[in-house]
């Protein structure tokens, strides 16, 4: 053999070998780069479904749960305050809840799966304020009627219904955010899981 075909077999050798090591080098690289751009365990854990325990909520209270770093009402609602939400549909902005601020299973005059149990983001829709909880009938000024309880942000004096339907006159736009959420039996409802899904 020539020195010309033993330092051509030689580069080739060389050149193969380097590039499949540069290959490995890449992709050993490119594993941890492109891991970080996952979320973290914290991220994960502040997006995740939140399980609340709903069988100890007296009728007529509020308890307040955290999910995705919202405050999130559910509301125990009773046949005297049920039957309140019929008879306003004049004073309320959107009634019938036709903007999709709610899932389509809570697209309905109660805005809920369980007309008793209320689940709502408590953020007011205006600048995102924390409403209040204002059951108490005649608790609050409400220009053209009487005020059957609901919720009343006093940043700016929007007003929601105890469907959390917004009324007019008010700086919030649309009513509250119904989150996703599901039952998973008659104690236990998890926010952040579509009834659906």
């Amino acid at each position: 053999m020539t020195n010309d075909v033993v330092n051509k077999t030689r580069r080739r050798v060389l050149t193969a070998a380097t590039t499949v090591v540069g290959a490995v080098g890449a992709v050993g690289a490119a594993v941890p780069f492109v891991g970080s751009w996952n979320p973290s365990a914290k991220a994960k854990a502040a997006g995740a479904p939140v399980k609340v325990n709903v069988s100890k909520i007296e009728p007529g209270a509020m308890i307040t749960a955290e999910w995705r770093g919202k405050p999130v009402y559910i509301v125990r609602r009773t046949e005297q305050v049920l039957s309140t939400l019929q008879g306003n549909d004049e004073l309320l902005r959107d009634p019938a809840s036709e903007k999709p601020q709610q899932p389509a299973y809570a697209q309905n005059p109660t805005r809920s799966i369980k007309p008793d149990y209320l689940i709502l983001v408590g953020l007011c829709t205006h600048l995102g304020c924390a409403p209040l909880f204002r059951p108490e009938v005649d608790s609050v000024n409400l220009d053209g009627g009487t005020w059957q309880g609901g919720f009343f942000c006093p940043c700016h004096g929007s007003k929601f219904d105890l469907a959390g339907r917004v009324f007019k006159g008010v700086p919030a736009p649309i009513n509250l955010l119904v989150p996703p959420h599901k039952f998973d039996s008659d104690a236990v409802v998890t926010i952040g899981v579509d009834q659906e899904a």
